[in-house]
């Protein structure tokens, strides 16, 4: 990637700080009550894939129809496309190191 500053047409590094604090939001949330999240045992017990893409469709689906075009949905979209992404694709090795399971070519 180039140094240069990125001139984002959409507004995307504003989205992605959204996204982050609506994330760090969850962890706080009702669904995190005694330090668990009820997804973690969603994913433990086999299932999260599943949960994730079945979650991902219910809010698409939901979006421009309940409350309208609730940004809310979308950010729910996102959220689990990241934790089905993070429990797929990234593991964190030696003591706290990140390495990407898949080589991924994004361009």
């Amino acid at each position: 990637m180039s140094k240069d500053k990125i001139d984002y047409k959409f507004n995307e590094k504003v989205a992605l700080e959204v996204i982050f604090k609506y994330i760090n939001e969850t962890y706080s949330g009702h669904y995190s009550k005694n330090k668990f999240q009820a997804t973690e045992f969603i994913f433990d017990s086999g299932h999260g894939a599943g949960f994730c893409i079945g979650n991902i469709l219910k809010y698409a689906q939901r979006y421009g129809r309940k409350e309208g075009s609730n940004p809310a949905d979308l950010l729910k979209i996102i959220h689990y496309a990241i934790m089905l992404y993070g429990s797929e694709h990234i593991q964190i090795i030696d003591g706290g190191s990140i390495s990407e399971v898949e080589n991924i070519d994004i361009k």
